[in-house]
């Protein structure tokens, strides 16, 4: 099996994994520099960097490296040390580089007006895939939309076939409170990543309470970004997708308190003087 194909058809199908890498050796180990051993979301594998312990120890990290998406290189020391003695080992160092497999993450706009346009376009360039989700055809096309992958002209089709997971993104910004409410009811019974939903913040907590009238648990309305998008003073469709984007990259990259580069300095250049 190619290791690279079944990668492009993991992310395709929206699956997870982690690539092992052996980067360098030392010595004689029992397998070779470049060996590669995929481990998928379900723990089955593809590929060996040369069995034994070792691999067993990377295949137990590969789990850690896909739920924290960041990357971990592990070393080795296989010197006939007992901990290692599997039968293949000759003695040697080896240093194995595990790296995350993510899917390419999906945004779902619900919602195919200005604001939607603006975020496909900037969220698209940074890397997100595109869906759009509108019951009005005028607006939700592929003239309109020419980077979306998949476009829903109705509501409860959408609510069908879209399967939320870790790698999607829901913006909700519809033309108006009623359908925001909707989606918004399907959006947080999902597992999805992130959930935005754009308004003042009057009109969010009237939603909030409308929602929770209907049997939503208040705890479920907890994660969701809303009003949507960071507090930049956007204004405009265009500032407003910035905002946005810039959101789902903080989400997208676990950054957990969004601090203005500026600040962070001041602060660096107050505990240096101090």
């Amino acid at each position: 099996m190619d290791l690279f194909e079944e990668i492009v058809k993991m992310r395709g199908e929206g699956r997870r994994g982690a690539l092992a890498t052996i980067v360098h050796t030392n010595g004689s180990i029992p397998s070779f520099e470049s060996s590669r051993m995929l481990v998928r979301e379900d723990g089955t594998i593809s590929g060996t960097i040369g069995g034994g312990c070792v691999e067993a120890e990377v295949w137990a990290a590969a789990k850690d490296v896909m739920a924290a998406e960041l990357p971990r290189k592990m070393t080795f020391n296989l010197n006939h040390e007992a901990g290692y003695d599997s039968g293949l080992i000759c003695g040697g160092t080896l240093e194995v580089f595990v790296e995350p497999i993510l899917p390419q993450p999906r945004v779902f706009l619900f919602g195919a007006g200005h604001v939607s346009t603006a975020v496909a376009k900037v969220a698209s360039l940074a890397g997100f895939w595109i869906g759009v989700v509108d019951d009005r055809e005028t607006f939700a096309n592929a003239e309109r939309f020419p980077m979306a992958g998949e476009i829903y002209t109705s509501f409860e089709d959408a609510f069908a076939k879209i399967r939320a997971n870790a790698s999607t993104y829901l913006v909700i910004v519809t033309r108006g409170h009623k359908d925001d409410m909707r989606v918004l009811e399907w959006a947080v019974q999902t597992s999805a990543r992130y959930i935005g939903m754009i308004g003042s913040r009057r009109k969010v907590i009237s939603v909030y309470k409308a929602l929770e009238k209907t049997g939503i648990a208040a705890e479920k309305l907890e994660g969701v970004f809303a009003p949507v998008g960071l507090e930049i003073g956007a204004l405009t469709p265009e500032e407003i997708a910035v905002s946005i984007t810039a959101e789902l990259i903080a989400v997208r990259r676990k950054v957990e308190r969004v601090t203005h580069k500026a600040d962070s300095l001041k602060a660096l250049a107050h505990s240096e003087r101090d």
